[in-house]
């Protein structure tokens, strides 16, 4: 129990601390807001009086802490604001958004489970011969592959020419398959190599050796006995793999025109919509943080020799 409650609090912390410097960094940018969202809005370049005016309703002429002040003190009270174009509220926003950038989260981690899982432990029991070998170099590649080139890569070949799969949109399995592959290899070829790297390291161990002098027979061994503790790192890598999900989403949401965090973030951004921008901050370091704990949690029920009471030592 103290060593949650000493996690919620640091948590805390870390998410005060993102949404200080989104916040500060987002309001410091060159550009004038009110002047963009209301030549938005009107059409033309709107008038010095339209500009101020726009400024005092939106709070943007008091000072940066105490605009900081009025907003996180909002956030407290589950008001995250409203974006400067519709006049939507930006929970509403996030509420409608996040369900598809969790679907491809989803989806992407599935990807690279499903192949690194079986990869990395291919090549690893096969060390050394031309197995391992292939399954180092498809590692280095996809680890070496930007996101948005392998996906007009897949555009090209699995959507223009074979015509099996959307270019774009959200809504079906199909929609999704493009976008999870591309998100997903990446964070494969990084879990493919950490398998295959752990599991080489479990089979050294004294109790490894054994359970094979025992005549345990190899697969069982492999599979039942030092997958299990080679899953440590692994297990604590996906859950720092959500970062790189999360950041990976916004490219791939864009090459795709998938309506999701992404998406929204992009076009805010484009807008100077600070609102939406700070409530999708927000709402990715929130999920990053909890995600983090949870790896702490599971990485305990993997290894009970970790305790949660001593701070995960």
């Amino acid at each position: 129990m103290q060593y949650l409650l000493r996690r919620f609090g640091s948590s805390a912390v870390v998410l005060f601390g993102v949404t200080m410097i989104t916040y500060g960094l987002v309001h410091l940018t060159p550009g004038d807001p009110a002047r963009t969202v209301l030549a938005e809005r009107q059409g033309q370049q709107p008038s010095e009086a339209d500009v101020q005016a726009f400024r005092a309703e939106e709070g943007l002429d008091e000072p940066l802490p105490l605009q900081y002040l009025h907003w996180i003190g909002d956030v407290l009270q589950g008001d995250l604001g409203r974006s400067y174009y519709g006049d939507g509220a930006v929970l509403d926003l996030l509420i409608a958004y996040l369900p598809n950038t969790i679907e491809l989260a989803g989806a992407s981690i599935l990807v690279a489970v499903a192949v690194a899982i079986p990869a990395g432990v291919v090549s690893a029991v096969y060390r050394g011969t031309w197995i391992d070998y292939v399954s180092q170099v498809i590692a280095l590649l996809g680890v070496s592959m930007p996101n948005f080139w392998l996906g007009y890569l897949l555009i090209i070949g699995g959507a223009l020419r074979l015509g099996i799969f959307p270019v774009y949109g959200a809504g079906t399995v199909a929609h999704l398959v493009l976008p999870a592959v591309t998100l997903g290899t990446g964070m494969a070829a990084v879990l493919t190599r950490l398998v295959r790297s752990s599991l080489l390291e479990t089979l050294e161990e004294p109790y490894v050796d054994a359970a094979r002098a025992r005549g345990l027979p190899e697969r069982a061994l492999v599979v039942a006995h030092a997958l299990r503790t080679a899953m440590l790192p692994v297990v604590t890598m996906i859950g720092l793999q959500l970062g790189y999900v999360l950041g990976g989403a916004v490219v791939v949401e864009v090459v795709f025109q998938r309506p999701g965090l992404g998406m929204l973030l992009v076009d805010a951004v484009f807008a100077r919509d600070f609102p939406v921008i700070q409530g999708v901050t927000l709402l990715v370091g929130t999920c990053f943080v909890i995600v983090n704990l949870g790896t702490d949690l599971a990485y305990q029920r993997l290894d009970p020799r970790v305790s949660l009471a001593g701070g995960g030592t």
